[in-house]
């Protein structure tokens, strides 16, 4: 039992090891965050600036495109909803946030 307190004893005055420098991991951090941001936060963000700035362009007359596949025509604006005409005088409401695309004028004619 004695032995191994003395070979403890040995082993501290031998000298110990110098503890590791912190900056690799805090530089590997970094790394990994910077990565996160221009391939992930960086690309959502603008995204969702030009769904924003389409949304908040849309005017009457403009033909659109639905996050649920329905295409039709802007015929009310209001302050959160749409009235869209998706058939001749049918027409359904439908939140601003759920235009996923503007289409070109004159694409649901030729449909």
């Amino acid at each position: 039992m004695m032995d191994f307190f003395i070979s403890s004893a040995w082993a501290q005055a031998a000298g110990a090891a110098g503890q590791p420098s912190p900056w690799p991991s805090l530089i590997m951090f970094g790394a990994v965050f910077v990565a996160m941001y221009f391939f992930m936060l960086r690309p959502q963000m603008k995204r969702a600036k030009e769904q924003r700035t389409m949304v908040e362009a849309l005017a009457k007359g403009d033909e659109i495109v639905t996050n649920g596949g329905f295409a039709g025509r802007i015929v009310d604006i209001g302050e959160t909803f749409l009235g869209v005409e998706v058939a001749p005088n049918v027409v359904i409401k439908v939140q601003k946030q759920a235009v996923s695309m503007v289409l070109p004028k004159g694409t649901l004619k030729s449909a």
